[in-house]
């Protein structure tokens, strides 16, 4: 009976588990991230500035574009110059459309993901982050409306 027991409370911490790793609204954490993973705060890192926010009907992030080496370690420092919350989700493009799918369906969604920040309006963060590949990748704000109105920004790694 013992046995039982043990094996139904392991059973349930590991439902627990999984059940976490989803995080809100179904919102899956995956380990591995497209455009490379989460940086080293305690190493150096160059410092990339991003201002977004909204200007003349259109959303958008200043600059729009950013070259970077492949194992190169960005300390993106970013600031919302806007009247909305915005969001900087770095990733391939495909995923970030994904991801901006469901959004639409639940476009309050909370990010705890290492390659998002969410700004309220004249707030800043910080995000560092190491390219480990080669290729194009975008941030972008994929609260409802706002990546159609034009909040892309690309990250050419070489």
């Amino acid at each position: 009976m013992k046995n039982v027991a043990l094996a139904l409370v392991g059973s349930a911490m590991l439902a627990t588990a999984a059940l976490a790793a989803e995080g809100p609204a179904g919102h899956r954490h995956d380990e591995s991230f497209s455009a490379g993973e989460p940086g080293d705060s305690r190493r150096p890192a160059r410092i990339v500035q991003i201002t977004v926010g909204e200007t003349d009907g259109k959303m958008k992030f200043v600059p729009a574009n950013v070259e970077v080496r492949k194992g190169e370690q960005i300390k993106f420092v970013l600031r919302n110059n806007g009247e909305l919350d915005h969001e900087f989700v770095l990733a391939a493009a495909a995923d970030n459309l994904k991801h901006a799918e469901t959004m639409k369906k639940n476009p309050n969604m909370e990010h705890d993901d290492p390659n998002s920040k969410r700004l309220a309006p004249m707030k800043t963060d910080e995000m560092v982050w190491k390219f480990t590949k080669v290729g194009e990748f975008e941030y972008a704000c994929l609260i409802p409306g706002h990546r159609e109105s034009g909040m892309i920004g690309l990250v050419v790694v070489r």
